[in-house]
């Protein structure tokens, strides 16, 4: 007889299969026959009392009563937004209820197909009508490559963090070909060979095929990346351009926008001119304008409900997944050269040491006099001969770098967190190889966008603050006690000090990472400082950007690729009473579960950014196997080393097996690993030789070899001691921590 199985594992069963919850399917399921059947009953029996079983097809309940605990397939938003669900096993005589999913924070997104065990509660006054919480997970969405067998196949993983395949019968396979990329769904329990089963629902293509890496990104997350005909239709219908009716005519303002060279969409515009107030010499009037992308998309429209949906653009190395229509986004909401755009814009007010005086919102009409690119601008302002932007250089770009200057003043007085982390940029070719990858050059054109963009998020929200109208923040909470003391534990190993028993300001952190500068542990303590903070995200309630060391911050300069922005600006409309596009009674209603659905959406967007970029990068090294390369360590596990490589920032792995001729014990509190016989100390911002040994752009995995160890090399082969790893007793286990620790502690003083 099988394993007799447990409550959590019956429950999963009977989310992955609602229609057989009969006590004869289960017991068939699980292998439970003879007196084993009267152990299962009573099992059965005690779940349904708990309220956690869902009604069996033997039940006697009333079937027009949903149980309290049900599994629930997600049909999709309605008309207003709304995410609904219906229930998979309904034996009422009229018609089903339909089920409104409450979101909950720190939740994945729900999509439609989703399957989920969720607990109802019925809603008063409403006939059918429930709300559903989840207590369960989504049925799970499996992407992997297909590897065709004589009675079926396997799905081969594509995560580098899971080794597990999944059996396909022929009846399941959707037609797939060997070695193609796959979609499918869990299909029941583990089979005679201990795999689970899985049923193909889509097939991808060639895994290989140019381009195949950020697809594979937006399968494997769920990112939306058609929009439906619908919203195409209403993008087309509403391209309309504004005119001045209702608006301010700023058109005579020189304002210019400043973006990547190769950026599609252009959604914010700036200028900087002297205060000519005696009462502020030296001061500045700064001016940000937005592309009016509210006029555009109304509330409960369908580029609304779509736009929410998304939350946010997606940003690959090959191509962007939009949050709206081109004919928005890359047209009528994009402020092009020489062309009248609606926008909200913001006046401000700073004096010569970029203390802001005072600030107006403005909804106007205005024209960008050049479209610029952050290298042009820096170029020129460095003295280069650049032609595009020699005629605005007096002008507007002289005084945007001195209200720059100001600015950096006000910022050196709040002390916001200064990490220093380069930013990767991958290199594509028409035919989606990569062909360089490099580190972003950090100018100070892309640091004065940076700070106008802040100084305007401020004022946004201090406006709506004072006004009284409702608005998402941008929320970003101090790290919690246990992060710092990881921090603390690795600053002290590199022989720094973060101060403890005080309360934690930005300021205290920036000390720690200017002690690392220009050291050999610079990107290690920049690296763990970024680890040790929380997430930030959106709510409707301020806690404050602890980053940022600001009290009030809120999104508003990018609502072409962020729903929170398009939020805001509803929500400056509806404050200064300039039409009937802001803030609608639903929104206001349902911000809490805006906050919620658009912090997940930007979670899922960075986590396919990041396995796209380990990707595209294990592809760029797979004709390097063998190569020796310079890198530091960036992480310690029980199972082996992480390293970042010099060249181009890609992660690879050196299991802890191949590290040498002995044994190594695990340090977890001062994060390194210490050679049982030679003590040999290997931890966090090491400089290290590696040999390339294994590559899987499939995965975006990557192996390595520890060649040398600060320029010393280790001994090679097999640890000693016959029958694999040394075994050793618990005392001597201790007596090696203790070693470690106290070996440590000498390398800080």
């Amino acid at each position: 007889m099988s394993q007799f199985p447990s409550k959590d594992a019956i429950l999963q069963w009977i989310a992955e299969n609602p229609t057989q919850t009969t006590k004869r399917d289960i017991a068939r399921a699980f292998g439970i026959k003879g007196a084993a059947r009267i152990d299962l009953k009573a099992m059965l029996r005690e779940l349904e009392a708990e309220g956690k079983l869902p009604g069996r097809t033997h039940s006697r309940r009333d079937t027009d009563i949903l149980p309290p605990v049900s599994v629930l397939e997600v049909t999709g938003p309605d008309a207003d937004g709304d995410l609904y669900a219906r229930p998979l096993e309904w034996q009422g005589a009229g018609d089903e209820p339909r089920i409104l999913m409450l979101a909950q924070r720190g939740e994945p997104a729900l999509g439609a197909g989703d399957r989920l065990l969720a607990r109802l509660t019925e809603v008063r006054g409403e006939v059918h009508s429930h709300e559903g919480r989840r207590i369960g997970t989504p049925q799970q969405r499996i992407i992997g490559i297909f590897r065709k067998g004589a009675e079926g196949g396997r799905i081969m993983p594509i995560d580098k963090g899971s080794d597990t395949q999944w059996t396909v019968t022929s009846s399941n396979d959707g037609g797939a070909k060997d070695g193609e990329l796959v979609e499918a769904e869990q299909a029941g329990p583990k089979g005679r060979l201990g795999l689970p089963k899985a049923r193909i629902t889509a097939r991808l293509g060639d895994p290989t095929a140019p381009r195949a890496v950020s697809l594979i990104a937006i399968h494997q997350h769920g990112i939306p990346d058609h929009f439906p005909d619908v919203v195409l239709a209403e993008a087309e219908k509403v391209a309309v351009e504004a005119d001045l009716t209702g608006r301010e005519d700023l058109r005579h303002l020189p304002l210019i926008t400043i973006d990547p060279s190769d950026a599609r969409d252009r959604d914010d515009a700036c200028l900087a001119q002297l205060d000519p107030d005696p009462k502020n010499p030296g001061g500045f009037i700064l001016w940000v304008a937005i592309a009016d992308v509210a006029h555009f998309v109304r509330p409960q429209s369908e580029l609304d409900r779509e736009a929410r949906k998304r939350g946010n653009s997606t940003y690959f190395p090959d191509r962007v997944v939009p949050m709206l229509p081109d004919r928005l986004s890359g047209d009528l909401c994009s402020l092009h050269e020489d062309v009248p755009r609606a926008c909200l814009a913001v006046r401000m007010r700073i004096d010569a040491t970029g203390h802001k005086i005072d600030h107006g919102f403005h909804r106007g009409l205005m024209q960008s006099r050049a479209s610029l690119a952050y290298e042009e601008v820096q170029a020129a302002m460095d003295g280069l001969e650049v032609p595009k932007v020699a005629p605005l250089l007096d002008e507007v770009i002289r005084p945007l770098y001195a209200a720059y200057a100001a600015l950096m003043q006000a910022r050196a007085r709040r002390q916001p967190l200064e990490l220093d982390l380069p930013e990767r940029r991958i290199e594509i070719d028409a035919q989606g190889q990569v062909t360089s990858v490099a580190f972003k050059e950090r100018l100070d054109a892309h640091k004065l966008i940076e700070e106008f963009m802040v100084l305007a998020n401020v004022c946004a929200a201090e406006t709506l603050i004072a006004k009284r109208t409702p608005l998402l923040f941008r929320v970003h909470e101090e790290p919690n006690p246990q992060k710092l003391d990881a921090l603390r534990e690795i600053a002290q190993s590199a022989g720094m000090v973060l101060a403890k028993g005080q309360v934690l300001k930005t300021s205290h952190l920036n000390r720690l990472l200017e002690q690392a500068e220009g050291t050999d542990h610079d990107e290690l303590i920049n690296m763990s400082t970024l680890r040790s903070m929380t997430q930030a995200y959106y709510n409707a309630e301020n806690f404050g950007h602890f980053g940022l060391a600001l009290i009030n911050y809120a999104h508003f300069t990018s609502p072409i690729r962020r729903y929170s922005d398009l939020i805001v600006h509803r929500g400056l409309i509806t404050a200064h009473g300039w039409g009937r596009d802001g803030l609608s009674v639903e929104d206001i209603e349902r911000l809490d579960d805006t906050a919620i659905m658009i912090s997940d959406t930007e979670r899922r967007s960075m986590m396919a950014e990041r396995d796209t970029t380990d990707r595209y990068l294990a592809a760029f090294l797979a004709d390097r196997v063998g190569a020796e390369m310079e890198g530091r360590i960036s992480g310690i596990a029980r199972f082996g080393v992480f390293v970042k490589l010099t060249e181009t920032g890609a992660d690879a792995l050196i299991p802890i097996r191949t590290l040498g001729q002995e044994f190594f014990h695990y340090d977890a509190d001062s994060q390194t690993l210490m050679g049982a016989d030679s003590g040999t100390l290997i931890g966090l911002g090491q400089r290290v030789t590696v040999k390339l040994s294994e590559v899987a752009p499939v995965t975006g995995g990557l192996l390595a070899e520890l060649v040398k160890l600060d320029d010393r090399f280790l001994p090679k082969g097999p640890i000693k001691g016959r029958g694999g790893p040394v075994r050793r007793k618990q005392g001597a286990a201790r007596a090696t921590a203790a070693k470690a620790k106290r070996k440590v502690s000498r390398t800080r003083r």
